[in-house]
């Protein structure tokens, strides 16, 4: 499978056996192309740069090298998501970078929604390359390249390249699921013994929750979407039908709200103060290029409402995004 063009006479992955088989296939292509070198890879807890990991820790072990960056951008629980699967769980060699304050150091009192994108870019590039200057031995880059990035981009796509790779990074490419789409990388996930909510996870936009906070991002306004849709993604994942994508956006305005807090008597009354609005976004599609809102239940969305303004501060209101695509995207940025 060293071309780039898929065998019409390929069988599409839908089975643990056809997985299986697969697994021992790249397996073998993998030693055969690194040998005893070391590979360096970007994993950002995604479904597509975890299957890659998991397939090179079977394939090298800790030939591996894995860095995750923690731009302060990712949904609640998924730093601590892949440093148990991978560290503790497969033993995989990571490199855990903290760089939180680095990307909203950088993105304070941004407003345009590229120039965020743009800044998030660079600065993963600049921080996975620093990290990679400080190893030896590295000739190969493992990249989470699918066979849409190929088909639809003429390449690989920015978020598998980190963005383009710096011109002194001069590494060959590792890329073994790049003739498979998405629904077959989950089939091969599972058969590495991936959890299921790494196998299945939500699409994720490359510059994570950055694209959801609207605006200009604050710390606090980035918590709060944080905390709300961690809410929203607890209670959908309890229906027997979850929607293909499902997010919580918290625009960069505020409106009038009453918290009740203590007063001087000991007894609760009402205050009026300033909160933001969250957002729900809940939308299936086939390909993305068109999308339908999906119609949750009023039960649903009265306790993901409740949840949120009683355990999420600062947001007193819960609106329901239900704009089709066209003519609304499906990300607010």
């Amino acid at each position: 499978m060293s071309s780039d063009i898929r065998p019409e006479t390929m069988e599409r992955i839908t089975t643990p056996e056809l997985a299986g088989a697969f697994i021992d296939e790249q397996v073998e292509a993998i030693r055969s192309q690194v040998g005893d070198k070391k590979v360096l890879l970007a994993l950002s807890g995604g479904v597509d740069s975890s299957v890659v990991a998991a397939l090179l820790i079977r394939a090298i072990g800790d030939q591996l090298v894995c860095v995750h960056v923690n731009h302060g951008l990712l949904r609640k629980g998924e730093p601590e998501m892949v440093i148990k699967v991978f560290r503790e769980e497969l033993g995989a060699n990571l490199i855990y970078v903290d760089a939180v304050d680095r990307f909203l150091d950088k993105l304070a009192g941004v407003e345009d929604p590229e120039t965020k994108r743009k800044i998030i870019g660079a600065e993963f590039i600049d921080v996975f390359a620093e990290e990679a200057g400080k190893l030896e031995g590295i000739e190969f880059l493992g990249q989470g390249t699918i066979y849409p990035d190929i088909t639809e981009s003429k390449g690989v796509k920015a978020h598998h390249n980190v963005g383009g790779l710096p011109e002194d990074l001069k590494f060959e490419l590792v890329e073994p699921v790049k003739l498979l789409y998405k629904d077959e990388v989950r089939v091969v996930g599972k058969e590495l013994g991936l959890p299921d909510k790494m196998v299945y996870r939500q699409p994720f936009p490359g510059p994570g929750l950055g694209v959801r906070c609207t605006g200009a991002i604050t710390r606090d306004r980035l918590e709060a979407l944080r905390e709300a849709d961690a809410i929203l993604r607890e209670e959908i994942e309890k229906l027997d039908q979850v929607p293909w994508q499902y997010f919580i956006t918290v625009p960069d305005l505020k409106s009038t709200g009453i918290k009740y807090v203590e007063g001087a008597d000991g007894k609760e009354e009402g205050r009026r103060y300033m909160g933001w609005a969250a957002v729900i976004r809940a939308i299936n599609t086939v390909d993305a290029v068109t999308a339908e809102s999906v119609q949750l239940s009023w039960e649903t969305l009265c306790t993901v409402r409740d949840r949120i303004v009683s355990e999420v501060e600062g947001i007193n209101r819960v609106l329901w995004d239900y704009s089709n695509k066209p003519i609304a995207t499906i990300e607010w940025e």
